[in-house]
């Protein structure tokens, strides 16, 4: 029996339940399902801290926001999408709020906003640095209003249903039962967030194993700018739980093993020192991160058995703001360090966070394949470029999942259902991946490997390969790595038979969409040969616009090795430029 709905959402985060809440607004006789692999308030949009970039201080103007993203992203964004991004996020912020968002408030009850890393005025709304969890909060209990949004919650999606070109619903395992269903649906939103398990140390829970970006790049669509991968400069040693830029908005130092703030002596972008000497730490992540790998060659950083760290300096904030507006983070020392930011300074490095790529998209959402759209994390729209700005990643959940969810809704709107012949393509696809899975459960697939010991051989490859400096050579030994991994993982099986909570299922597919993911970061990464934002190749150090001014498209060759290409940059009133912070 197939299920139908008109739209399905992939995702319950903060980009999935924003689409479903657009559409029902938009179309509200369209029957919406949110088919998520955990319960919606478990998405890892909960886990972002800092705040949401928004114009809304006085001094401030979307111009200024507009330039310090297209300069933020070293002139890879496209300028039409974050002109619509930085126009449509301060309404959206509002929008929030009426939903019950508890933004922070100055004394005088505006919102209150703090600077962020990259931009040059306060405009980053915060709700203290919980913002991610009162944002998703707001979201999920609004969507509740909805009587035409359907959710499936624990259900894993495996495959995209696509006939002639066009997708027509998708494939999911109930994980509490194990059953295998078919959904129908006119249109599909991808939403399913970032790929940072690809990598053994990030700031992304263990969900974010770039499932929609892999469901897109089987069923035919592309992946774009894949080669970038931000890495946050504050990450906790062993578990990688991010400490939020809000700290270093604060005021906190970032100090090297001698007590010295040692960004000074880089080049963040800043115009002049005395204006470094005041917000250093606010430097771009990318950056940021790059001067850390610095300072460890000149053995300037402090070993622990969890590899090298530098020191997060809070405690001439003092604990009346670190309670007020950091109450998460000495939380989180508390919990995961016993040392208290207060007294004890923060053990920190970079690590993995946010993917810049992902599946390509329009300023809509829509991909090149009918009826499939994509916001957030999974998606590339792009106003990130080369790197993202700290604060732009929750209004673009919002933006782009409104903007998707409308559009969607007005595809679903205006085209038939499936006709009998169509139904039937789609009925004999679904059973194929029906018997493939059941296959895998009931112990015939050859049983030659474990997913524990590919997925590890994978991250490993990626962090040697793939980390904040990386080498031709070192790129390509990484996708021959990959290729051998590939093949492997055919020849995995799954020893456990039950059905219920069937995790060493879920670890396989999870498995094998990291490594497509992780094919595709590669493979952009040995085509780019120049240094831009997060992709820095020490064998080409600088950015080269003449040849590189473009972004990488991955398609999936019918042998299953990932295709590269290119299309240009939407230019549209910021030719490139120095990349300058703070001027």
């Amino acid at each position: 029996m197939v299920a139908t709905h008109d739209v399905l959402m992939v995702g319950g985060g903060a980009a999935g339940l924003r689409a479903a809440i657009a559409i029902a607004e938009a179309e509200p006789a369209l029957d919406v399902a949110v088919v998520s692999k955990v319960y919606p308030m478990r998405s890892h949009t909960v886990s972002a801290e800092g705040g949401a970039a928004g114009v809304i201080a006085g001094d401030d103007t979307i111009d200024e926001h507009i330039y310090d993203t297209i300069s933020g992203s070293d002139w890879l964004g496209d300028q039409e999408a974050i002109e619509a991004f930085v126009h449509e996020a301060p309404r959206e912020l509002l929008q929030l709020e009426h939903w019950g968002c508890p933004w922070s408030r100055q004394p005088d009850g505006r919102v209150a906003v703090r600077a962020f890393g990259g931009m040059k005025k306060m405009r980053t709304w915060f709700a203290a640095d919980k913002t991610g969890f009162h944002m998703l909060h707001a979201l999920f209990q609004t969507s509740l209003k909805y009587p035409a949004v359907t959710r499936y919650d624990e259900w894993f999606v495996t495959r995209l249903l696509v006939d002639d070109g066009r997708v027509h619903g998708l494939v999911a395992v109930e994980l509490r039962t194990g059953r295998i269903r078919a959904i129908a649906a006119r249109a599909v939103i991808l939403a399913t967030g970032g790929c940072g398990k690809v990598f053994p140390f990030t700031t992304n829970a263990n969900i974010n194993t770039g499932d929609g970006m892999s469901l897109a790049y089987r069923a035919g669509a592309p992946l774009k700018d894949m080669e970038f991968v931000q890495y946050h400069p504050t990450g906790l040693p062993f578990t990688g739980i991010l400490i939020t830029e809000a700290t270093r908005a604060e005021g906190a130092w970032l100090l090297n093993k001698d007590g010295y703030r040692y960004l000074q002596d880089y080049d963040l972008g800043t115009p002049t020192p005395e204006p470094q000497l005041r917000s250093m730490e606010l430097g771009p992540r990318d950056r940021l991160s790059q001067a850390f790998v610095h300072e460890e060659e000149k053995g300037r950083t402090i070993e622990t058995p969890y590899g090298s760290v530098v020191h997060l300096d809070l405690r001439h904030l003092g604990a009346k703001l670190i309670d007020a507006k950091l109450p998460f983070v000495r939380e989180l020392c508390l919990k995961y360090e016993r040392i208290d930011p207060v007294t004890d300074l923060i053990p920190v490095r970079p690590v993995v966070h946010y993917m810049m790529g992902g599946v390509h998209t329009d300023i809509d959402g829509a991909t090149p394949l009918e009826g499939l759209y994509a916001a957030g994390e999974t998606a590339c729209v792009s106003i990130n470029g080369a790197n993202r700005l700290g604060s732009n990643s929750l209004p673009e959940c919002l933006v782009f999942g409104a903007r998707a969810g409308r559009a969607a809704a007005a595809y679903a709107a205006s085209v038939p259902r499936a006709d009998g012949l169509v139904a039937r393509a789609i009925r004999g696809q679904a059973a194929d991946e029906v018997r493939r899975i059941e296959r895998d459960v009931r112990g015939e697939a050859p049983r030659d490997d474990a997913i524990a010991a590919i997925r590890a051989e994978m991250q490993e490859a990626m962090e040697e390969a793939a980390g904040i400096y990386r080498t031709g050579p070192g790129l390509s030994k990484g996708v021959d790595v990959l290729r051998g991994l590939q093949e492997r993982v055919t020849r995995v099986g799954v020893r456990d038979t039950s059905q219920v909570f069937n995790t060493e299922l879920v670890a396989s597919l999870e498995a094998a969409n990291m490594l497509d993911v992780a094919e595709c970061i590669l493979a952009s990464g040995v085509r780019r040969e120049e240094s831009r934002g997060a992709h820095q190749r020490t064998d080409f150090p600088d950015r080269d616009d003449e040849r590189f001014l473009v972004h990488h498209l991955v398609h999936r060759g019918d042998d299953g090795a990932p295709l590269v290409s290119q299309q240009p940059v939407t230019i549209t009133r910021w030719p490139p430029g120095e990349r300058v912070y703070g001027r």
